[in-house]
C-alpha cells in the first residue's frame, strides 16, 4: 500500500441527478458530500477521489482501483445495473488487501452480498429517529465519537439483518418504534477490511452530520491497515499442494 492513503468515494449518483428532494439535501451528489467531509477530517496528504455509476466502467477500471486503499460505496436503486465484472474485480481488490466501507442500502449491492455469502436483507420503513449507541468505544472507529448520539431524520432499518456474526461490532441503533439494529459492523475478508455502516438515506442530511463524518473518516483509516494474522507465527496451513509450516 502507498504511504499515502487513497480513497476512492463510489456513489451510484442516480437520485442525486433525479430527484429534487435529494438535490435540496445533496446539491453536490451524496459522493462530492462525503468526499469533502474526509479531505477535511483525514490526516494531511490524504488523496479523495469520486467516481460514479454513469462513468465507464462504472469510474473502477484496473488502474483507478489499484491505487484505491479504501473504496467506499453508497448504491440504492441501480444494484443490479452494476457490471459482474466490475464487481469481481473490487471483491478481487478486497481480498488482496483494499478496504471497503459499504454506506446504508450499498448493504444490498452486488459487492457485499457476495462478500457476505447471504441475502443482506433486514426490515425497513422510513421517516424515523435513530439513536446511535457505541457499544465498542475502545475501537479505533469510534475514536472522538460520543457514547450516544442523534440522527434526528432517518430510515429505520430493523433486525433481522442477514449478514454473518460480525468480527467487531461497533454501533448499535435504536428506532422510535421499539426497533434496534446492527448499524456498524466490520468484517475480514481475505486481506482486506470491510466496515458496514447504515446511516445515511439520501432525502435527509446524514452526511451532512458532524458524528456520521467523523465515523466515515475513522473507518476509512482502519480499513486502509492490513487485518492482524489470524494464525499464530508458527503453525500448519492446509494448502492446495498440501500441509506446509508457516513460519
Amino acid at each position: 500500500m502507498s504511504s499515502t492513503l487513497r480513497v476512492t468515494v463510489w456513489g451510484e449518483n442516480l437520485h442525486d441527478r433525479t430527484s429534487e428532494a435529494v438535490k435540496a439535501v445533496y446539491p453536490e451528489g451524496m459522493h462530492n458530500t462525503i468526499a469533502h467531509a474526509l479531505r477535511a477530517t483525514l490526516p494531511e496528504g490524504a488523496v479523495v477521489k469520486t467516481a460514479t455509476q454513469d462513468q465507464p466502467e462504472h469510474g473502477l477500471t484496473d488502474e483507478i482501483l489499484e491505487n484505491t486503499d479504501v473504496l467506499t460505496w453508497w448504491g440504492h436503486m441501480a444494484h443490479h445495473q452494476v457490471e459482474d465484472a466490475v464487481v469481481a474485480r473490487v471483491h478481487q481488490r478486497v481480498l488482496s488487501g483494499m478496504g471497503l466501507i459499504v454506506l446504508h442500502s450499498g448493504h444490498w449491492s452486488k459487492i457485499f452480498v457476495r462478500l457476505m455469502g447471504t441475502t443482506c436483507a433486514l426490515r425497513w420503513r422510513d421517516d424515523d429517529c435513530e439513536t446511535v449507541y457505541t457499544v465498542n468505544p475502545s475501537h479505533p472507529i469510534a475514536y472522538n465519537v460520543p457514547p450516544v448520539f442523534t440522527i434526528p431524520q432517518q430510515e429505520m432499518y430493523g433486525e433481522y439483518f442477514d449478514i454473518p456474526q460480525p468480527d467487531e461490532l461497533v454501533f448499535l441503533s435504536s428506532f422510535q418504534g421499539g426497533e434496534v439494529f446492527r448499524s456498524g459492523c466490520c468484517f475480514v475478508r481475505g486481506q482486506g477490511r470491510i466496515f458496514y455502516f447504515s446511516p445515511g438515506h439520501e432525502t435527509y442530511p446524514v452526511y451532512h452530520q458532524a458524528e456520521i463524518q467523523q465515523i466515515i473518516a475513522n473507518a476509512v483509516q482502519w480499513a486502509s491497515q492490513p487485518p492482524r494474522p489470524r494464525y499464530a507465527t508458527s503453525t500448519c496451513i492446509h494448502s492446495p499442494l498440501g500441509w506446509m509450516n508457516q513460519k
